[in-house]
């Protein structure tokens, strides 16, 4: 009987599911939570308005609150800053563990590992490339190690490229105050020269170049099998096939980086030489062309030695043992920069001084010797060398030029005697490319153009 009179006084009115929070309000003697409605699926759901109403003690003082303001302008242009009036909040003043935690966990302080700037190299066995003419006063790079895992063959890159990223952000962006100095980056309106960018895009790319060399003397050290004129004659026909293809010639800068930093670090077989070639090549392409040339293609070209599935295979060695480091700073990326600055010192583009600074770079490829220079100074000296052939009568070397390549005409020295004797020896050399290239009418003949010995002499 009483459970019907139950059944009977909860007519119409579904079973009310006990939870916890029924229970802890029977306990305290509020009252229970609203009613509740029924959804699609059956299940009960509570009216937030209900629940206000029903229970005023608990919400009864949100009612009272004041409405938020309407939200005006939200966007990040405004003419009033509004944030200006916004309180500021004192921050809560570090704790005495907190301190001693930072005292431990201090900034990398270079000094400790390398006791000066020059000695410390030399003891690495490295050489420092001296990039402008302002000392380092302190270095304290956070980003790098307490310990450097330097070995034999790798302590000359990391340890430059720890001093240049020490050295950029002083004085590289400073403008000089010679008179006969002229800022190339003053024209805003072209949007590809990256007026704007580029001076901190060639800062970055003085340090990349260091981590992207290859080493110095792999030949000796790593290959077995193939010698400096095997890699020359790959190179040498490596310039037909890029003829052949119509590629772009940042495409054969970056084939020749991909081979060097394979050879350093695997040995190789000199059978399989021209396999590597065709694969960097091919990465290259896929990198740098927009469209690149098919995997069978690069097979047929030579002559079907090689398969398709031979081709993907080393493409897969490559990639590993490069990491996927693809983006490599070469010669061409920096003569661009260089040869702007010195088109400005003109007053007036000049074609012949384009072709033959290239011309002089391209010739650096196909010598095993000129990979002790890192590709900035290459395309200094290219620059240099090629202002001189063209006109004697004024110094090729000026503030302006100091400014934009980083490097004095002294620190040139050497490398561009280097050039003059590849570009004077490039009539007897066999391997002639990259010569009959430029020997067309197209490239206005700069390779039969050339420049006397005893006045490039006095020049430094």
């Amino acid at each position: 009987m009483k459970n019907q009179s139950l059944a009977a006084a909860n007519v119409g009115e579904p079973p009310a599911r006990m939870t916890r929070a029924r229970l802890a309000a029977f306990r305290t003697g509020l009252p229970p939570p609203c009613k509740a409605m029924k959804c699609g699926d059956g299940k009960r759901k509570r009216e937030a308005t209900e629940e206000m109403d029903t229970n005023p003690a608990i919400f009864g003082c949100i009612k009272n609150n004041k409405k938020r303001a309407v939200l005006k302008d939200v966007s990040n242009v405004t003419s009033t800053r509004s944030y200006k009036k916004c309180p500021v909040i004192p921050k809560a003043a570090p704790k005495k563990e907190n301190i001693k935690r930072g005292k431990q966990a201090s900034s990398f302080d270079i000094s400790k590992t390398i006791p000066s700037t020059t000695t410390g190299i030399e003891q690495m066995g490295g050489k420092l490339y001296d990039r402008s003419p302002v000392k380092v006063k302190a270095m304290h790079l956070p980003s790098y190690p307490e310990k450097l895992n330097l070995n034999a063959e790798t302590s000359q890159l990391q340890a430059n490229v720890i001093v240049e990223e020490a050295r950029l952000p002083e004085k590289l962006l400073m403008i000089s105050d010679d008179k006969d100095f002229k800022n190339i980056d003053l024209d805003q309106d072209n949007p590809q020269l990256c007026s704007l960018y580029a001076p901190d895009i060639y800062n970055n790319l003085c340090v990349a170049e260091l981590a992207r060399m290859p080493f110095m003397s792999y030949m000796e050290k790593m290959q077995k099998d193939v010698t400096p004129t095997m890699r020359g004659i790959l190179v040498d026909w490596l310039v037909e096939v890029t003829e052949e293809f119509k590629l772009v010639p940042d495409t054969l800068y970056l084939t020749v980086n991909f081979i060097d930093r394979f050879l350093s670090r695997n040995c190789m077989d000199r059978q399989r030489l021209q396999l590597l070639g065709i694969t960097c090549m091919l990465i290259a392409s896929k990198y740098e062309e927009v469209c690149s040339p098919r995997v069978d293609e690069f097979c047929f070209i030579t002559d079907s030695t090689y398969t398709r599935e031979e081709v993907l295979t080393m493409e897969k060695q490559v990639l590993n043992l490069l990491n996927f480091q693809l983006s490599a700073p070469t010669p061409k990326t920096f003569l661009r920069r260089f040869l702007r600055a010195a088109h400005a010192l003109n007053n007036a583009p000049s074609l012949e001084l384009e072709f033959l600074a290239n011309y002089l770079t391209e010739l650096t490829l196909v010598d095993y010797e000129f990979l002790k220079f890192i590709p900035s100074m290459i395309a200094a000296a290219a620059v240099f060398l090629a202002r001189w052939t063209l006109d004697q009568s004024i110094h090729p070397w000026n503030s302006t030029m100091v400014y934009y390549t980083k490097y004095k005409a002294s620190d040139l020295k050497t490398i561009v005697h280097a050039m003059h004797d590849l570009q004077m020896n490039a009539i007897s050399c066999p391997l002639n490319s990259i010569r009959a290239k430029y020997n067309q009418e197209k490239f206005k003949c700069v390779a039969t153009l050339s420049s006397s010995l005893k006045t490039l002499i006095k020049l430094f």
